[in-house]
């Protein structure tokens, strides 16, 4: 068996991240917590993001309680500037980044094509695409070879509904310029790929589907009849993080219960 530069490990590849460092956004509730704590769990440092540092305080102090490294940086990812100081101050705690996880996102709903807004399409592109354009762009020279940027998509970047006009218009478009980014980071040896989550049981989620009988009715359409748990996200995203995933890069992996 190879690693990822190519020579020989003699070992089957385990899903750890000792001795990593993790920047993901979005990651005061949610997949972001999740994958933050269960990312810390499997070795690695994690700088913890979300538009305020109130919020994503607790989950740093959470990771340090498990005897992790963390710190919780505030940044609005839609801000050029925020992901700049978010990158250097991932940096400045931690030397370098060897996995990003472009997590935060804002699903608001237009109440019809012709009722779109200019503030919502352009505060929907900004977090959900400009964001993760911007932090990869960022993080790219301060990612050794072996890096791993994991993007967060949906399914509605893939079967899009008037509900989610404009939020799937811009996963789709995240969807696309992963494939851009593996094309040109490849041959750094960083590796990019895409989630591309179906529903899970998170605060959007449950305003979307504010009742049980909504959120059965919903899960009946899944093959697996059931909404996920955000725990359900680690495993795949840690397989994407890790040396697992080693010769992976440019895929759209659906996470959404068939």
């Amino acid at each position: 068996m190879t690693g990822p530069s190519g020579a020989s490990t003699g070992h089957v590849p385990e899903l750890r991240l000792d001795g990593r460092v993790a920047l993901i956004t979005g990651a005061s509730r949610g997949l972001g917590r999740a994958m933050a704590l269960g990312f810390a769990a499997a070795g690695a440092d994690v700088v913890v993001s979300s538009r305020t540092a109130e919020a994503c305080a607790p989950v740093a102090e959470e990771i340090r309680s498990m005897g992790g490294r963390a710190i919780a940086v505030s940044c609005h990812v839609g801000d050029w500037q925020q992901c700049a100081a978010l990158v250097d101050a991932a940096v400045a705690e931690f030397g370098h980044v060897d996995v990003l996880v472009n997590n935060a996102g804002i699903a608001p709903v237009p109440p019809s094509i012709s009722g779109i807004t200019e503030e919502l399409f352009d505060r929907t592109i900004a977090v959900d695409l400009k964001g993760p354009v911007r932090l990869t762009g960022l993080v790219v020279p301060q990612m050794p070879a072996g890096g791993s940027i994991i993007n967060i998509s949906s399914t509605a970047s893939v079967r899009n509904t008037p509900f989610t006009a404009v939020y799937g218009a811009a996963k789709a478009a995240l969807n696309s310029f992963g494939q851009a980014a593996a094309l040109e980071l490849g041959p750094l040896g960083i590796r990019v790929n895409t989630i591309v989550c179906g529903p899970f049981m998170t605060d959007s989620f449950s305003k979307a589907v504010p009742t049980p009988e909504q959120a059965a009715a919903f899960a009946a359409t899944r093959p697996l009849r059931r909404i996920a748990e955000p725990e359900e996200i680690i495993g795949t995203a840690l397989f994407l993080a890790s040396d697992a995933s080693s010769y992976m890069t440019g895929a759209l992996l659906a996470l959404d219960g068939g």
